[in-house]
């Protein structure tokens, strides 16, 4: 793994880094999942792993971060936190209680959907996307056409993990891509 300067990622650098976990073969054969959940579970890892992901956009103006669930609220609304900005969670199907705007998007084995209020990002509000991790891109840009729905602009995206042999950039078109740890 590397880190966003290309630097190589040793043990002792940046001890959330170590946090992640990979799990073979999850969810199904031939997948290396990337589990973050140990760095949830690290109070001093996961601060220094959220500082990280908002000190590009920390002079950008955000007034709200999305994310989509479920690990994305937890580093979406720690980060909304640090930015002074509000959250924004991006919700499956039938989970929002009022009126939702909704984007879909594939997958390798079917459409997914996610949702958000329609009142949930007033129009010119500047919005950041964070999330754990940017694989094939379908969630992030999903993620992104609710925000421009609803009539906000995008800063940009902020991930823990990308795994940049999926290039889920492509999705995502000029916007602005951070990620923390690159999985050539």
């Amino acid at each position: 793994m590397t880190d966003r300067s290309g630097d190589r990622v040793g043990a002792g650098r940046v001890v959330w880094r170590g946090l992640i976990r990979d799990v073979p073969g999850f969810p199904r054969p031939g997948i290396v999942f990337k589990d973050i959940t140990p760095l949830l579970g690290d109070p001093a890892g996961l601060a220094a792993c959220v500082d990280e992901l908002v000190a590009p956009f920390e002079h950008e103006g955000v007034e709200l971060v999305a994310a989509p669930e479920a690990r994305g609220f937890v580093i979406g609304g720690m980060a909304a936190d640090r930015l002074g900005a509000g959250f924004v969670p991006l919700r499956k199907p039938g989970k929002l209680p009022r009126s939702a705007l909704g984007a879909d998007y594939e997958l390798e084995y079917g459409v997914e959907r996610l949702e958000m209020h329609t009142d949930a990002v007033a129009d010119g509000i500047r919005v950041l996307i964070v999330d754990d991790v940017l694989a094939t891109g379908g969630t992030a840009a999903a993620s992104a056409r609710l925000v421009t729905l609803g009539g906000g602009e995008l800063v940009g995206f902020s991930f823990i993990v990308e795994l940049a042999f999926l290039d889920g950039r492509r999705l995502l078109g000029d916007a602005r891509v951070e990620s923390a740890l690159l999985v050539d």
